[in-house]
């Protein structure tokens, strides 16, 4: 199956809607009673607190937080004694951003987010006694089990008492689980408190356990680095975000120039620092609840930690809530280390939203003051294909590439992106040209393995080498029902009518709703003499919303209750 699997530039991240109490609240206006003479079924129409409860809901599953906010917070004047409203009202409000989730939390003293928004109320009119008790509270059970120690670490620092913050984290440092994490806080700590010999072990303590580069990462290390003198380990530690292949090397002339500021100033930095590690776990493992609970308190304590503000965005956009996730980053200004990522995401998120030639004129804009990196141009011929402007799309791409001075491996994205463009616009030999590039450049990429080993026996042209290279991707991928169909559709050319069934087969039970998958299937039974279940996958496909081309090619074969390619007629194409 020749699927294009789009390379998204920002980090691809989940959101789970926030699961809102189902219990209906007890007042509700309801229609007087019919005469018991006459059997009706009266209207029944919401309002009052029910109705507000309601509409809450539908707000918050839309991804309009403030709207949600608003309705409970009405739902709840309209019947302030019931328990059952205040949680909802609390959680809409402090994923909204809006100051009465303060007022709500301190009703909930149950609740650990809740009692973790109140701490930073402390926190901020300098009451760290105040805030360590609060944390103390909380049960050890849960993500607060392991958020605990670096949050009464920090209170602890904040209070003026380092040797106490240091002697919370030490035990977990010297451990395995988790060790870089609790490292890194207790480095920034020893860094805030000037003992920089123990600042530097722990430093390179952390850099030696971590998986990868990630951006808040690099920044403090960065930082540490360039504050010691050390300008070149610094300059290294940044660039090498731009290995990573998504939007961050946008952003690195800004962080290159920042790198000498701290980006940790106090304790309540730190804490904000805690909810935002977290909070990026959590979008990764499809916990985009939770992940947003934790980046609305980092926020909270720090409105200007934009590194909170992208991963929240990413959280919201990857839950369909596009138009929250723009408005999230309306206030980042020109002048942010991160502006440039800002742009970005915004332009991306304008053309989602419909306002394409909005987005295109920034990602101009964003070419025209980034002259050295492809990022603009490649996000605007990735909004360009996907809008089916494929000729305008390969103009793209061919000036995101001509900025590439020396083609890398990450690079191959581009090339295979490009190659897609082409075989949309009909153009066929520069397709196979790029799609070839780009498994030069990644030769284990599936899904450029896949897409090229499809086209050719699609064509009937190259079937050993097409089915070399997309049992190759299946190597890579054995459980992806696009690489299935397309070994199954090789299989059929090359003549094995009843192999290409049972991979086929097995491809819809793995995809059931693909359109292509489905249309194949019902091609190799119509050759297999089963002419039934032919008609059926056909009709069946026909329901799942095929392309305007592909739709017609489905009902002709009802139609005319014929279908023309046999495997004898793809093997004689090749001889």
């Amino acid at each position: 199956m020749q699927k294009f699997q789009t390379v998204r530039w920002p980090t691809v991240l989940a959101l789970a809607l926030l699961t809102l109490c189902a219990a209906s609240p007890d007042s509700a206006a309801s229609n007087a009673p019919a005469s018991p003479s006459v059997r009706r079924v009266a209207r029944f129409v919401a309002t009052g607190a029910f109705g507000a409860f309601l509409e809450g809901r539908f707000g918050a599953a839309e991804g309009d937080l403030d709207g949600a906010a608003e309705a409970f917070l009405r739902a709840l004047g309209a019947d302030p004694r019931n328990p059952d409203l205040v949680r909802p009202a609390f959680a809409a409000c402090l994923l909204a951003g809006r100051a009465e989730a303060v007022r709500l939390a301190r009703q909930l003293p149950d609740a650990q987010e809740a009692q973790l928004l109140l701490a930073g109320q402390e926190m901020k009119i300098g009451n760290w006694g105040g805030a360590e008790q609060r944390i103390r509270s909380l049960p050890r059970q849960g993500l607060a089990q392991v958020l605990q120690p670096m949050l009464l670490a920090w209170t602890q620092f904040g209070a003026g008492r380092v040797d106490a913050a240091l002697a919370t984290l030490r035990p977990l440092v010297e451990g395995q689980r988790l060790r870089g994490v609790y490292a890194l806080h207790a480095a920034m700590i020893n860094d805030l408190a000037g003992r920089n010999a123990e600042a530097a072990r722990l430093y390179l303590l952390v850099q030696s356990d971590a998986a990868g580069a990630n951006l808040r990462l690099a920044q403090i290390i960065a930082s540490w680095q360039a504050r010691q003198g050390h300008l070149a380990e610094a300059r290294q530690t940044l660039r090498a975000l731009g290995e990573m292949g998504n939007d961050l090397p946008v952003a690195i002339p800004a962080m290159l120039s920042a790198a000498s500021q701290r980006p940790v100033a106090r304790a309540s930095d730190g804490i904000a620092e805690v909810y935002l590690a977290f909070a990026g776990e959590l979008s990764q493992q499809d916990s985009g609840q939770y992940a947003q609970v934790l980046l609305r308190l980092a926020l909270d304590l720090r409105p200007d930690l934009t590194a909170a503000r992208l991963l929240m965005a990413d959280v919201l956009d990857a839950g369909k809530h596009s138009a929250a996730a723009l408005q999230l980053l309306a206030s980042v200004t020109a002048e942010d280390t991160l502006s440039g990522i800002v742009r970005l995401r915004r332009a991306g998120l304008a053309a989602k939203l419909e306002h394409t030639e909005e987005g295109l004129r920034d990602l101009d804009q964003l070419a025209r003051d980034y002259p050295d990196t492809s990022l603009p141009y490649a996000l605007q011929a990735d909004i360009l294909r996907q809008k089916s402007r494929y000729t305008e799309a390969v103009a793209a791409y061919d000036r995101a590439i001509a900025r590439i001075v020396a083609p890398k491996r990450n690079t191959w994205s581009l090339f295979y992106a490009r190659g897609v463009a082409h075989d949309r616009a009909h153009d066929w030999p520069h397709a196979e040209s790029d799609l070839q590039r780009a498994m030069e450049l990644a030769p284990d990429q599936p899904y450029v393995l896949n897409y090229l080993g499809y086209s050719w026996a699609d064509q009937g042209n190259n079937l050993p080498r097409a089915r070399e290279l997309i049992e190759r991707a299946l190597e890579l991928k054995p459980d992806d029902g696009a690489i299935i169909d397309s070994l199954g559709w090789v299989v059929f050319r090359q003549g094995d009518v009843q192999g290409a069934i049972k991979l086929l087969e097995r491809a819809v039970e793995l995809q059931s709703t693909d359109v292509t998958i489905n249309s194949h299937l019902g091609d190799v039974y119509w050759s297999a003499g089963r002419k039934r279940e032919a008609q059926f996958q056909w009709r069946r496909a026909l329901t799942l919303n095929p392309e305007p081309e592909d739709k017609v090619k489905l009902e002709a074969k009802l139609q005319d209750n014929v279908f023309t390619e046999t495997p004898a007629a793809a093997e004689r194409s090749v001889q």
